[in-house]
């Protein structure tokens, strides 16, 4: 007999209708309690996804306890969750709740359950199905309560065509904030060129995947990231390193779904055919909050320009409505509304949707809505975005009896600050836990601010913290390198000019037609060569004008560096070696000689501010050009222009001999700052003004030194040649002076 407690779920699909109709389940559980007679209740929620009508699924669940050891068993009727709307009965969800009370002298508890019949299947020998789920009992040091285990679940019917099948990411949360490792079940079978990111949880295809539908088999064990002690009802412990990878998990769970793929579509991209999530929606994986007795509304949008979206498949709980809208542009859009009740207190639901359309689906996205008694103290919170990084800013007044110092954002390394008045943080678009996402219209970069306990408290009497926060940026091109050291597109949003973007770039030569690949970032560059850079604006207006206010140099991609070297300064050219080249009115192009800075850096970041104007408008910043004494700056107010907006390009990383002394000593130094001239490897066609410096380039080129070197030897060639003949010649003349005068005796 084992030390966890068995308890049996037996789920008898009676009559023809459910034969090869199952495609796959889920189990989530509410957190044992113990109760005033030393038992332990478990509360947990089954969910079943098929095809026929959810009457036919589990109309017989009945649960049993090994050698009776369970008691007052409670299992409530099985409700119908989702359906597919279009009247073909393409899915099915529905989801049961059962209670249960078991002695506490258990160490563990395990849950299995069984049934017929998969799907029809690629894999042909997958027929019955088994789930199971186990959970350790022991109460955490680090919780003072009992582990709660991993969170998941799926859409009855996942879909994906064939040559579209990259991922397939799942719900994978843990209420504890354990690791969640995903495996494929002993017992499941793989399809060939499916593989699992097991720390990430997600599908992913490594080539062409078999048409047709495919079973999967999974199981979410979760194992804490710090040392714990687990205590149990009989007064034993057990101490768990973190560090010890071959632990037993804390609690395991059984995953199973059916994905069918499709045969191929001619296009791929998000939008087209398959249908997007739109920037409205939540993210996978967000943490979302209800109250007890309140309404929860969850709001998602999708679009599919070469498609009708028909439904939203969806599997959430019970009694959760969905009310289905479609628009124009292809645009569609699903409220899905949801009252807890008291049974639902501390529950972690899963909730996940997909966008329907005949020929496919979207992706699938997960969220977590975690139930509690009372509301979530929610804030007022002023979030202000630039270039960068963004800074959110708390009011303490909206906030009654919260405690600043037990606050910490995503990343809890990273610290707030606070005046009498407020809690202020400034936070990294690359640091401090910030996460990006391209949500198909915008992209946002996000974090959040929570509360948290200390491990030794046994209670507290403050109240909880939840408070999200995020910069979103129209999409109108792509930053798909805004996490690579390569930082070229940026974007901004103005009441009066929409969304913009700019484009900062460097080329490998004068024609600004070669960009350096993100590849090659950070370039590295040499000496006595040129930089070509350029940027180019987009935006929604049909007729603007660029204008860069200011370009300057610092050692990293801080533009407030108090080290910096000025190329461009209020539209003026600062730096005798800048050149503007000609371009549109949306695009400046110019080249500048590379350097560094004193000092122990070996890497420049440029940064430019840059500004849209309504071209023709005399008052414009634009039209001003060149400002020598600041001063005459006219007001922006009298003209239709954005503010001013920083964007950096970067690193150039020196590499190579340094310069000889007697051309660092050439270059002009302003101030203490520019210490030498280094010029990066990026052209061909470097033709550098000036005969001095043509010369210097001569001396100092690799290519040059080997020329000079051969021609000096050439030269001690001949002159060695030249000399033996003369020296010949010497030789013979000598001979014949002496040889003449015995010819006359």
């Amino acid at each position: 007999m084992e030390a966890g407690a068995v308890l049996l779920l037996l789920f008898a699909l009676s009559g023809t209708s459910s034969a090869l109709s199952f495609y796959g389940d889920s189990v989530s559980f509410v957190a044992p309690r113990k109760t005033k007679d030393e038992t332990f209740t478990v509360t947990y929620y089954h969910r079943q996804n098929g095809r026929n009508a959810c009457k036919n699924q589990n109309q017989n669940q009945s649960l049993s306890c090994e050698a009776g050891v369970c008691t007052n068993v409670d299992e409530s009727a099985v409700v119908q969750t989702d359906e597919g709307g279009t009247g073909q009965n393409k899915w099915c969800q529905s989801e049961g709740r059962t209670t249960a009370t078991f002695p506490s002298n258990r160490t563990t508890l395990s849950l299995r359950g069984s049934g017929c019949c998969w799907v029809s299947n690629v894999e042909g020998n997958k027929k019955d199905w088994t789930t199971h789920a186990k959970l350790d009992l022991g109460t955490r040091s680090d919780t003072h309560a009992i582990n709660r285990c991993p969170v998941t679940t799926t859409v009855s019917s996942l879909r994906v065509p064939q040559n579209c099948f990259k991922q397939v990411r799942l719900l994978a949360h843990d209420p504890d904030g354990d690791k969640v490792r995903c495996r494929f079940a002993t017992d499941a079978t793989v399809p060939p060129n499916v593989d699992l990111d097991e720390t990430e949880c997600t599908l992913k295809s490594t080539g062409a995947v078999q048409t047709g539908v495919h079973v999967f088999e999974l199981m979410l064990e979760d194992h804490s990231t710090k040392n714990v002690t687990l205590t149990y009802a009989d007064g034993t412990s057990v101490f768990r390193e973190a560090s010890n990878q071959t632990l037993p998990p804390l609690c395991g769970v059984k995953l199973q779904f059916s994905m069918e793929v499709l045969p191929p579509i001619p296009n791929c991209v998000a939008g087209h055919v398959q249908p997007m999530f739109l920037s409205r929606t939540p993210s996978h994986g967000d943490l979302l909050h209800a109250t007890v007795g309140q309404m929860f509304q969850l709001y998602a949008e999708a679009q599919a320009h070469h498609a009708t979206i028909e439904d939203f498949q969806v599997s959430g709980p019970q009694n959760m409505t969905k009310v289905f809208k479609d628009g124009e542009s292809g645009k569609a859009e699903v409220t899905l509304s949801w009252t807890p009740q008291h049974s639902d207190t501390y529950r972690f639901v899963p909730v996940c949707f997909t966008a329907e359309t005949k020929e496919t689906q979207s992706e699938m996205r997960c969220v977590v809505v975690l139930v509690t008694q009372s509301s979530i103290t929610q804030g007022k919170a002023t979030v202000h975005c630039s270039t960068n990084k963004m800074t959110v800013v708390l009011e303490k007044a909206s906030m009654p009896d919260i405690d600043e110092n037990f606050l910490k954002l995503r990343d809890p390394s990273c610290s707030l600050t606070s005046n009498s008045t407020h809690i202020i943080g400034t936070i990294s678009f690359s640091a401090c836990g910030t996460i990006f996402e391209d949500k198909g219209d915008f992209i946002v970069f996000k974090n959040e601010i929570n509360s948290f306990e200390m491990p030794e408290e046994i209670i507290i009497r403050r109240k909880s913290v939840q408070i999200d926060f995020s910069c979103d940026f129209p999409k109108t091109i792509s930053i798909s390198s805004y996490y690579n050291l390569k930082k070229s597109d940026y974007i901004f949003t103005e009441s009066s000019f929409g969304s913009f973007g700019y484009t900062f770039e460097i080329f490998r030569d004068k024609k600004f037609t070669s960009k350096v690949e993100a590849s090659a970032y950070p370039v590295q560059v040499k000496l006595l060569e040129m930089v070509y850079m350029g940027i180019q604006a987009t935006s929604e207006l049909p007729n603007v004008t660029l204008f860069v206010e200011s370009c300057k140099a610092t050692p990293d991609d801080n533009p407030d560096n108090v080290l910096f070297y000025d190329l461009i300064k209020n539209g003026c050219l600062e730096d005798e070696t800048v050149k503007i080249h000609p371009s549109d009115q949306t695009s400046f192009n110019f080249e500048v000689q590379a350097f560094k800075f004193t000092g122990n850096y070996e890497q420049v970041y440029i940064t430019c501010s840059v500004i849209l104007c309504e071209p023709g408008s005399p008052f414009s910043r634009c039209a001003q050009g060149c400002l020598k004494d600041p001063s005459r700056r006219r007001r922006r107010g009298l003209s239709m222009e954005t503010g001013g907006h920083y964007i950096t390009q970067g690193p150039l990383r020196f590499v190579g001999p340094a310069a000889p002394r007697a051309v660092e000593d050439a270059v002009e130094k302003k101030g203490d700052t520019l210490a030498a001239v280094n010029y990066p490897p990026l052209s061909s066609d470097i033709r550098p003004s000036g005969d001095g410096w043509r010369f210097k380039k001569v001396l100092t080129s690799n290519i040059s030194t080997v020329v000079f070197a051969s021609a000096f030897i050439v030269s001690l060639v001949l002159m060695a040649v030249i000399v033996r003949h003369y020296n010949r010649r010497r030789k013979m003349e000598d001979c014949n002076v002496l040889i003449e005068p015995d010819l006359e005796t």
